[in-house]
């Protein structure tokens, strides 16, 4: 019961669909090995339960008579050496699973698995009989010599699987850590792009203003040149009135047409400079400018966001 025990719990924890106990080759040998391990304690076992019996014939049955009593009490005696013997045995066999279990879970758990047995299991009577023809199979019809891979079986490193899935996960931060500090360059130098072109954009609209202003102030000049004709024009008609009262009344209305002509030439230039300054924000120039000092503002702007998050 021992060794059906063992390994119908060796069947429960690895249920792949290979060789005769519905186990892989690799978990079918560690089967091998463990039901080796557990026929040489069962072994043990039945030799020391021998060695009883014949220490009890060696040391009792010396006489060729008993009586009741001593019969009973050598069996008591016999009985009690024997169930000490079966009852260590028994313990030890019980430890010794919790043990072999312990390994399982141990290196399952480096893995974060979580592994589950039935115990109700244990108990099917047509699986043991299948696990009793398994090891009749192997150890006494084949006689077959224990392979070098069976003598000394070695388990995987119980650190190995917790440190390789902790290297794996390391590995795909590192990984995925490089990849943002790669798009994270790649936003900076457009916003850098973005920066640059809007400076070289603010400096063209500031040379359309300087350009603009110098316009607004020829245009002054020219008021201002007018002015000083029109008052050249006074002194030079007041003179003449000065001069000839004969001609006041011609140099008077001469006057007010060349009020008239000032008047419509300050009008005329008004008019001029409105139309210049129409004309110029119509232009396509200016209007793409605008549309692209527009567009290059909101582009800044997202990035800005995007830097931020």
């Amino acid at each position: 019961l021992f060794t059906y025990f063992s390994v119908y719990l060796s069947l429960c924890l690895y249920p792949y669909l290979q060789a005769e106990l519905g186990l892989n080759e690799h978990h079918q040998n560690e089967v091998i090995n463990y039901m080796r391990f557990a026929r040489f304690k069962r072994g043990l076992c039945l030799k020391t339960v021998d060695s009883c019996f014949q220490d009890l014939k060696d040391s009792r049955l010396v006489e060729e008579t008993f009586t009741v009593d001593e019969v009973v009490d050598m069996l008591d005696g016999l009985r009690t050496v024997v169930h000490s013997e079966v009852e260590s045995e028994l313990i030890n066999t019980t430890y010794t699973n919790v043990l072999l279990l312990r390994q399982l879970f141990s290196q399952a758990e480096k893995w974060y698995l979580k592994l589950q047995t039935d115990v109700s299991e244990l108990e099917n009577r047509e699986l043991l009989e299948q696990v009793a023809e398994f090891e009749k199979s192997e150890f006494t019809s084949s006689n077959k010599k224990p392979s070098a891979d069976l003598i000394k079986p070695k388990l995987a490193p119980l650190n190995e699987g917790g440190s390789e899935l902790l290297n794996k996960t390391v590995a795909c931060l590192q990984e995925e850590n490089e990849k943002l500090k790669t798009r994270l360059k790649t936003i900076e130098t457009q916003a850098t792009a973005a920066l640059d072109e809007k400076s070289k954009l603010e400096k063209s609209l500031k040379d359309l203003q300087m350009i603009q202003g110098d316009q607004k102030i020829n245009a002054n000049q020219d008021i201002t040149e007018l002015e000083n004709k029109v008052a050249a024009l006074k002194c030079h008609f007041e003179k003449t009135l000065n001069d000839s009262t004969a001609n006041q009344k011609f140099l008077e209305e001469n006057l007010v047409t060349t009020k008239h002509d000032l008047l419509k030439v300050q009008d005329q230039l008004s008019t001029a400079e409105k139309e210049l300054e129409k004309k110029f924000q119509q232009t396509a120039a200016y209007r793409n400018m605008k549309e692209i000092l527009t567009k290059k503002n909101e582009q800044i702007k997202d990035l800005r966001k995007k830097l931020s998050k």
